[in-house]
């Protein structure tokens, strides 16, 4: 297959925090829910880590309760994240050598997990990015593997989009051993959280319809 045949739309996402420790926990679980809807599970780790590092700088250089701004976005296939705040007087500098000043040690951790980073000074305001390495060919893509690749095709042959809410999806025609219909399901769950999308949730809708069509006994 050339090209990936179902994209993944990726739009830019801000949130507005104060520069405050306790603050970082819902920074962090914000970006995972944001990564996990871009099918992007793989990258969250990293990503908490780089934005609590860069707000946390914030706190630590500027000052507590700061109002700054956190943004995910992508960068053709890298995943930005970005902190912008108020102060143009000091540009973070990374120390590497043990007996540096302690500002900008924090940096060397952003330096060990980015691909690349830096520093893009405004009239008004500073931001600090990174942009983290995701394996993806483009920005729309998805995260791949023989699972998912599978499920594509399935979706290719019968001629779905994902996009369309008013498709009618028929039954497949083809008739399976059961282990082969598991197979399939298994397949299609991986496609969906590959794209973003809730398997647990998809699941509870199919049960739910599976549940509705039974026939009522008497």
């Amino acid at each position: 297959m050339d090209g990936c045949r179902f994209g993944v739309v990726r739009k830019a996402w801000e949130m507005p925090f104060l520069a405050e420790p306790a603050e970082l926990a819902g920074l962090r679980n914000a970006v995972r829910l944001r990564l996990d809807l871009w099918g992007l599970a793989a990258v969250v780790p990293d990503a908490q880590l780089c934005a609590s590092e860069l707000a946390a700088n914030v706190t630590k250089h500027v000052g507590r309760g700061t109002s700054a701004r956190l943004t995910v976005s992508m960068s053709g296939s890298r995943l930005r994240i970005e902190v912008c705040d108020p102060d143009v007087g000091s540009v973070p500098v990374l120390v590497t050598n043990e007996d540096g000043d302690e500002h900008g040690r924090g940096l060397v951790l952003l330096d060990a997990l980015a691909d690349r980073w830096g520093v893009v000074l405004r009239a008004d305001a500073k931001i600090v990015w990174c942009e983290l390495t995701t394996g993806l060919r483009s920005s729309v893509d998805h995260v791949g593997g023989p699972q998912v690749a599978r499920a594509e095709a399935l979706l290719g042959l019968l001629g779905l989009s994902v996009r369309d809410k008013d498709v009618q999806r028929g039954p497949l025609t083809v008739a399976h051993a059961e282990e082969a219909a598991i197979d399939v399901i298994a397949d299609l769950l991986h496609w969906l959280r590959a794209h973003g999308c809730d398997p647990d949730g998809a699941l509870d809708r199919a049960q739910a319809h599976f549940g509705a069509e039974l026939p009522v006994e008497a």
